[in-house]
C-alpha cells in the first residue's frame, strides 16, 4: 500500500511489532481498540462473516465511492463507518459453522498473543474459543472480552448498544440544555471510551505475559467505561449525595466557561482560573468586571452566574467572532470556534495538528483517514488502507498451515470468502 509519508527519526521497531491479534470482536469498541493496538504495529487479523461481513461494512450511506475500475464488482463502495476503525488489518472471511473453518480460527486463537471477543455470553464457549479452551493451549494469551454491561450484571447478557448505555450511565442526563430534554453526545462515545479502556487493559495484561508468561483474562464494558469517564461529575453526585445539575454548553463547577453568540458565530470561552478571567476582561475592555466583587473568584463567578454570563454575551455579540478569536488568543485565553466536523478536521491539519493521512484504498483509490489521537516522536505510525471483506484470507490459512487444496475445497462451499483486490477478478 502507498501511504503517506511520515517522519521519522529512529530505526526503532514499533512497539508492538510480533504481537499478533485474533480480533474477533465486532462493530465498534473492539475494532476501535484493535486499530489502536494495529497503530502501533501489532498484527490483527479481523476475523468476519463471509457475505457480510462486520456489521458496519452495512452501515450506510455513506459510503467511500469505488474508482471506476472497480464500480461494478464494489457498488456502492466502502461503508465509511467501517473504514473509520479498520485501518492496518487483514481481513479472514471464515464461517465459524463450519468445522474446518472454525478449527483454523481456533488455532489462530491459540497461536496468537491477544485475543479480542464480543460474543453473547456461552457463543464464545460453544465455539471453543472462550479464555479457558485459549489459555490451556496458550497460557501466556491476554484475551480480552467486551461487552455492554460486564459478566456479573444482572440481568445477565443483556445488551449494550451506546444509546442504552449513555443513558443508564447517567452520561445523558448530564448533556443537553437545561431546561430541554437529556441528550446523547453525537459519537458513540461509550463505545470509543470502551476501545480505549481494552487498549490499556490489553497492553498492561501484554506487558505482564512478557515477563512471566502468565496470560491474563481482562473484560471491560461499555457501562463501566462510561462511569468511570463521568470523572468529576461522578465524584461531585457521591460527594454532594445529589444528581448533578444539567448545565448545557457550560460547566457545573467553571465561569465562564461556555458557548457565547458573536455577532456571526459561535465561539467557546473557556475561563478555567482567575488569571484568565482578569485576562479575558481586559481583552473585552471590560476591567470593571474583574474589579467587581461579584467576580472575583470562580466561587464567587458561579454563585452568580447568570449576572456575568448576561454581561459577557452582550459585549461578545458585538463584534465577529473572528474579532474575538484574534483578541483572546493574543491575550492567552483559551477559546475556539464551534466548528462542524469537516470544518474541524480541514483546520487541524492546516493548522499543524498532522490529522489527516491518505491511503490507497483497494476500490476507493486515495482515501483519507483520521489518525489516531497518540503521537509517537520518533517512530513512525503505520497507514494500511482498511481491508475488503476477505482480502487476506488465503494468506493467513496458508500461515495456519492450510494447504492450497484445503483452501479451494473451503471457498467452494462457501465457508471461506476470498477476495482478489485486482479488478474483475473478484470472487
Amino acid at each position: 500500500m502507498t501511504t503517506s509519508p511520515e517522519p521519522s527519526t529512529t530505526d526503532a521497531p514499533l512497539p508492538l511489532a510480533g504481537v499478533r491479534i485474533a480480533d474477533l470482536s465486532r462493530v465498534l469498541a473492539g475494532p476501535y481498540a484493535t486499530m489502536l493496538l494495529a497503530d502501533m504495529g501489532a498484527e490483527v487479523v479481523k476475523i468476519e462473516q463471509p457475505g457480510r461481513g462486520d456489521d458496519t461494512r452495512s452501515w450506510g450511506p455513506p459510503y467511500a465511492a469505488p474508482t471506476e475500475e472497480h464500480e461494478a464488482a464494489h457498488s456502492p463502495g466502502e461503508a465509511a463507518y467501517f473504514l473509520s476503525v479498520n485501518r492496518n488489518k487483514r481481513s479472514l472471511a471464515v464461517d465459524l459453522k463450519d468445522p474446518e473453518g472454525l478449527a483454523a480460527v481456533q488455532e489462530l486463537c491459540a497461536s496468537s498473543d491477544v485475543v479480542i471477543q464480543n460474543f453473547r455470553p456461552g457463543v464464545i464457549d460453544r465455539l471453543g474459543l472462550g479464555y479457558e479452551r485459549i489459555s490451556e493451549r496458550n497460557p501466556a494469551v491476554v484475551y480480552c472480552s467486551v461487552s455492554g454491561f460486564g459478566p456479573e450484571h444482572e440481568p445477565t447478557g443483556r445488551p449494550g448498544f451506546d444509546i442504552v448505555v449513555q443513558a443508564e450511565s447517567g452520561l445523558m442526563a448530564t448533556t443537553g440544555p437545561a431546561e430541554g430534554p437529556a441528550s446523547k453526545v453525537g459519537v458513540a462515545l461509550t463505545d470509543v471510551l470502551t476501545g480505549l479502556n481494552a487498549a490499556v487493559g490489553i497492553l498492561g495484561a501484554l506487558m505482564r505475559a512478557r515477563e512471566t508468561g502468565r496470560g491474563e483474562e481482562v473484560s471491560v464494558s461499555l457501562i463501566n467505561s462510561t462511569l468511570s469517564a463521568l470523572v468529576n461529575l461522578a465524584q461531585q453526585s457521591l460527594v454532594t449525595d445529589r444528581e448533578p445539575a444539567r448545565v448545557g454548553n457550560a460547566h457545573t463547577t467553571i465561569v465562564p466557561y461556555q458557548v457565547f453568540p458573536t455577532a456571526d458565530a459561535e465561539i467557546v470561552v473557556a475561563a478555567g482560573n482567575d488569571a484568565l478571567y482578569r485576562r479575558l476582561c481586559a481583552a473585552i475592555d471590560r476591567p470593571d468586571l474583574a474589579e467587581d466583587p461579584r467576580y472575583g473568584t470562580n466561587p464567587d463567578r458561579v454563585a452568580h452566574r447568570d449576572a456575568l454570563i448576561d454581561e459577557l454575551s452582550k459585549v461578545l455579540r458585538s463584534r465577529p467572532a473572528d474579532h474575538w478569536m484574534t483578541a483572546l488568543v493574543d491575550a492567552g485565553v483559551p477559546v475556539g470556534r464551534v466548528r462542524g466536523v469537516l470544518d474541524a478536521l480541514r483546520t487541524a491539519d492546516t493548522s499543524g495538528d498532522d490529522v489527516l493521512r491518505t491511503v490507497d484504498h483497494p476500490t476507493a483509490g486515495p482515501l483519507e483517514q483520521v489518525r489516531a489521537g497518540f503521537r509517537m516522536a520518533g517512530t513512525p505510525v503505520p497507514m494500511a488502507a482498511p481491508p475488503l471483506l476477505g482480502q487476506h484470507s488465503e494468506e493467513i490459512l496458508t500461515e495456519l498451515g492450510l494447504t492450497p487444496e484445503r483452501i479451494a475445497a473451503l471457498v467452494e462451499r462457501g465457508a471461506v470468502q476470498r477476495t482478489d483486490v485486482r479488478p474483475d477478478t473478484t470472487e
